[in-house]
């Protein structure tokens, strides 16, 4: 058994979090709920017991073995070396460690061995980046990857519980003809497509797409992969999509593919589309699986592939890799 702490625990990933422990059984002797401040004293449950959360502070990890963060990146810049200090190992949701070249970030279908080189941190994956390794793995693998361009769909519950609350607010607004202004996007999400997560950068990317593209590349050991990500906002309340443009090395058809992934660890494949059966955001929603389907060639490249996939951001994009992360830190011996 072992001590874990959850930091961010009142927040969406950081409750996630702790549904997905109770869910998967994982060998907890003491949770220790952390977070804020302005949230401290609050009670959760778990497992059907009361839990009153901790303000996160540089002593919280006293006795923790696993800390699973999701509470920012300056908090994980600030919090993750103390726990590390006090004989933790971290799990950091945050992108803050995610390319420090001494950090492994994972996703244990696609690279579970690099958690073996860890020095106390662990970076989980971008939401995008983390289904979307998932689907390219088996086919890198076996016929190489030379390019690969995507798309986001992402949903609001992304960026958080306001957001959310955003959505709901201006779609009856707008259905009544009283829509309340943005305040958590720079326009109006309900009805509408935000091709804006992240601020901007000097390449005309923007951050969220920065981190898909590095991410990808460090997670499957590829750093002169050719990728180009545009992440977009939609209103969904809850599961990403993806549509992916892939250039492989060698030719792959379809079946092939249909059969690899068909095989491939944590997919799901849904790919009758004359039946109507493909991914969509709300079959993926309360899964781990990455759901792929919509598999065909391009017909604009001789080695082209297409492919969409939907997958809950929350879980696979976030909390369950996460504690997939810990469940091999403990069953391997990694700690």
């Amino acid at each position: 058994m072992f001590d874990v702490a959850v930091v961010g625990a009142t927040g969406a990933v950081g409750t996630t979090m702790l549904r997905v422990l109770e869910e998967r059984g994982f060998p907890v002797r003491e949770l220790r709920p952390l977070a804020s401040a302005r949230s401290a004293g609050r009670t959760i449950d778990y497992l059907g017991k009361p839990f009153t959360v901790q303000e996160l502070t540089e002593d919280s990890f006293e006795g923790i073995q696993i800390a699973l963060f999701s509470a920012g990146g300056s908090r994980s810049r600030d919090f993750a070396p103390a726990a590390v200090e006090a004989g933790a190992v971290v799990v950091d949701n945050s992108s803050y460690f995610r390319m420090f070249p001494d950090v492994p970030l994972v996703v244990p279908e696609v690279n579970e061995a690099a958690i073996q080189g860890h020095s106390g941190i662990i970076a989980n994956p971008n939401c995008v980046a983390a289904p979307l390794v998932v689907a390219l793995k088996p086919i890198a693998d076996a016929v190489g990857l030379e390019r690969v361009v995507l798309s986001s769909y992402q949903a609001v519950s992304g960026t958080g519980a306001a957001a959310i609350e955003e959505l709901r607010a201006q779609a009856a607004g707008f259905l009544t003809g009283d829509e309340p202004e943005p305040s958590v996007y720079p326009h109006p999400i309900a009805f509408n497509a935000l091709p804006h997560i992240g601020p901007f950068e000097d390449t005309g990317y923007s951050d969220e797409e920065t981190k898909v593209i590095n991410e990808t590349k460090k997670m499957l050991g590829l750093p002169d992969l050719a990728v180009s990500a545009t992440c977009v906002r939609v209103p969904v309340l809850n599961g990403h999509s993806e549509s992916i443009q892939i250039e492989t090395r060698d030719k792959i058809t379809a079946r092939q593919a249909r059969e690899l992934l068909m095989a491939a660890p944590g997919v799901v494949l849904m790919d009758e589309p004359n039946e109507t059966i493909y991914p969509l955001p709300r079959l993926a929603t309360g899964r781990d699986e990455v759901l792929v389907g919509r598999i065909r060639e391009d017909l604009s490249h001789p080695r082209g592939l297409a492919l969409w996939l939907s997958s809950d951001n929350l879980r696979k994009g976030a909390a369950t890799n996460a504690v997939q992360i810990a469940e091999s830190l403990v069953t391997r011996g990694w700690l």
